[in-house]
């Protein structure tokens, strides 16, 4: 699960299908960051109200930049922050990346059902945060295949990512563990995913902000992190 199922980022530039017309505005093109230890931290799904509470509030406080991977499904616990993330979107601070709409495991659901899910999931984007999730999209579990791919870029997602480093924190692990693993991983060039789900990680915020300022990481939105790359 550690393996990054990443098309290139020429590839991420390919233009949607008519039918896949972005339902917001994509953003303008961020130009590529001064050369340094890059990571890009990303936070999924967000069932757990108060920790996407957390995550907003630690994006907003520190000015750290941050990935989120939100479903729809989980719509009460983000909408009430639309209004404090807009800003921080539109500054790019914050990018939106689509995660689908109710976090099915893709290779089992039919090509009806997975273009549904992304689009879906891009309207709640769109409605919720005035911005699109084109064309990054996180498969759920990291579960893609060809299939699931080649539909997924004719909705308009051509590169899926998933992620080279993990708190670990898909279910409920302790503060001790969520940090190992943010030791291990916290590292020049790695994609973290964290989970909006268990409250574990709201009292390790400042631990993880000291590891990356002691590293000297500097992190970045996956448009930011993509840009920065020579290949």
């Amino acid at each position: 699960m550690l393996a990054v199922g990443l098309a290139a980022w020429i590839a991420g530039r390919d233009t949607p299908s008519a039918s896949a017309a972005p339902t917001a505005a994509v953003p303008a093109s961020v130009p590529p960051p001064p050369p340094g230890r890059l990571i890009a931290l990303t936070v999924d799904d967000g069932y757990a109200p108060e920790v996407v509470a957390g995550y907003v509030e630690f994006a907003r406080r520190t000015g750290v930049h941050l990935t989120f991977s939100p479903n729809g499904t989980y719509a009460r616990a983000w909408d009430p922050h639309a209004a404090v993330l807009r800003p921080l979107i539109e500054a790019g601070q914050v990018q939106i990346m689509n995660h689908t709409f109710s976090h099915p495991w893709l290779t089992r659901t039919s090509a009806g059902r997975i273009r549904e899910e992304l689009e879906r999931n891009e309207r709640w984007v769109a409605a919720t945060f005035a911005t699109t999730s084109r064309p990054f999209w996180r498969p759920p579990y990291g579960a893609h295949d060809p299939r699931v791919d080649a539909i997924a870029k004719d909705a308009g997602y051509p590169t899926p990512v998933l992620w080279t480093g993990s708190y670990g924190d898909a279910t409920t692990v302790t503060p001790q563990f969520l940090l190992s693993q943010a030791r291990r991983y916290l590292t020049p060039g790695t994609i973290i995913v964290g989970h909006a789900n268990h409250p574990t990680v709201l009292g390790l915020f400042d631990q993880i902000t000291a590891i990356i300022r002691e590293r000297g990481l500097r992190p970045v939105t996956l448009n930011e992190f993509f840009a920065a790359q020579p290949h």
